[in-house]
């Protein structure tokens, strides 16, 4: 595949996508939701009622995983460039604009661009390369220890209370 083709798959998966899994340095891949501006997909978090993003910290790299929008497999992985978009340039405010169009739910509408400026993280990931090798195995985090169970035994008298059949 040439790197032309690579490019336009990203491209294209990422669009259709309307979810992504990124890792950065955090050990577990995130699924974010995100748009696609300019050549690059756009997410916004770590405020109050938004996405959290952990080990995205700008400067790095991280590892982006794409599904499918409607069978939910992953079509293809690449590897981006983290930056940080600063409140207030011509870059943010067009990647804000893109991003409120797409964001279910806010409770502060009109106002959401101010408080995505004072309180959350606006980051652009950057494609390096075309495509990378799809991961193996399970993206999600080993959940943690607990004393919960799941499983018990049926009850004895659980059948007869369910198939009892009423006499007439």
């Amino acid at each position: 595949m040439t790197d032309t083709l690579g490019h336009a798959l990203v491209e294209e998966a990422t669009k259709k996508s309307g979810l992504i899994w990124v890792r950065g340095e955090a050990p577990a891949a995130r699924a974010l939701w995100h748009v696609w501006h300019e050549g690059a997909a756009h997410v916004v978090g770590d405020g109050p009622g938004e996405q959290p993003l952990p080990g995205l910290v700008a400067g790095s790299t991280a590892e982006v995983t794409v599904r499918s929008k409607d069978k939910g497999g992953r079509l293809v992985a690449w590897t981006a460039a983290v930056s940080e978009l600063a409140p207030g340039t011509q870059e943010w405010d067009a990647a804000v604009a893109e991003l409120k169009g797409k964001r279910l739910n806010a409770t502060d509408g009109e106002a959401m661009p101010e408080r995505w400026a004072r309180e959350c993280r606006v980051l652009r990931l950057t494609p390096l390369d075309s495509t990378t090798d799809l991961p193996t195995g399970s993206l999600a985090a080993v959940p943690q220890p607990s004393d919960a169970l799941t499983r018990r035994p049926v009850p004895a008298a659980l059948p007869r209370l369910l198939f009892k059949r009423r006499k007439r």
